[in-house]
């Protein structure tokens, strides 16, 4: 189980709540992937700690996503982040929500029609491919999603085609250079390990922001 502490509380995951598969390696790195939270851990994603741990709006602030932009939310979930950037994006913007469980974007479309949201696009993607339109975004970003991909290499070649010319890759992931942070190893990431693999598909690493409390900023943009 992962644990994670926060405001004198642990939030668990419970096995059951992590989606079957058998870990990879990756093969540059030499990182073991880690296994997936199935959408019986959702209630984890909302939890009341998560603004304290990860700050996700000084996160949003570094970016500096301007009104009408479109965007994506690789790994949305239950879609913590996906109201938040399609606030940033304002009406005239797009936010892609993705993810690869059908039940997340269930519980998402509940949220998006409780909160009168009008302007995301609820795509679900496969393990390699995330299924948005090639050139279609600005900005695609992934919340401490990247580390459980099973097929990263394939996934980001695709995620580098839904890019527009001049458009970010962001990976927020929780330092593994910082041992005292209370994840579990395999769901963290260093920024060698970022870099190594992510420029590998045709990506720099042009900024590592550690505004966060816990978590890398790390900003990729496409070569060349």
């Amino acid at each position: 189980m992962i644990r994670v502490t926060g405001s004198g509380l642990v939030a668990l995951v419970l096995l059951a709540g992590l989606a079957a598969q058998t870990p990879g390696v990756h093969p540059l790195s030499g990182r073991r992937f880690a296994p997936v939270m199935g959408y019986q851990g959702a209630e984890w994603l909302e939890r009341i700690e998560r603004d304290e741990e990860e700050a996700p709006d000084v996160a949003l602030s570094v970016l500096k996503i301007p009104k009408g932009a479109s965007v994506a939310d690789i790994g949305a979930g239950s879609g913590y982040m996906t109201v938040k950037l399609a606030a940033r994006v304002g009406p005239t913007g797009r936010v892609f929500a993705n993810d690869v469980q059908p039940q997340m974007l269930d519980m998402l479309a509940r949220r998006l029609a409780r909160q009168r949201i009008a302007n995301v696009t609820m795509v679900q993607g496969t393990v390699d491919d995330p299924k948005l339109p090639p050139s279609s975004v600005d900005l695609e970003l992934m919340v401490d999603v990247y580390h459980e991909l099973s097929q990263p290499q394939a996934m980001l070649r695709h995620l580098r085609e839904a890019l527009k010319p001049g458009g970010r890759l962001v990976l927020l992931e929780y330092r593994k250079e910082d041992p005292s942070i209370p994840i579990r190893p395999e769901h963290k990431m260093s920024v060698a390990e970022a870099k190594l693999e992510v420029e590998a598909e045709g990506f720099t690493l042009s900024k590592v922001d550690d505004a966060l409390p816990r978590q890398h900023i790390l900003i990729f943009t496409m070569k060349p």
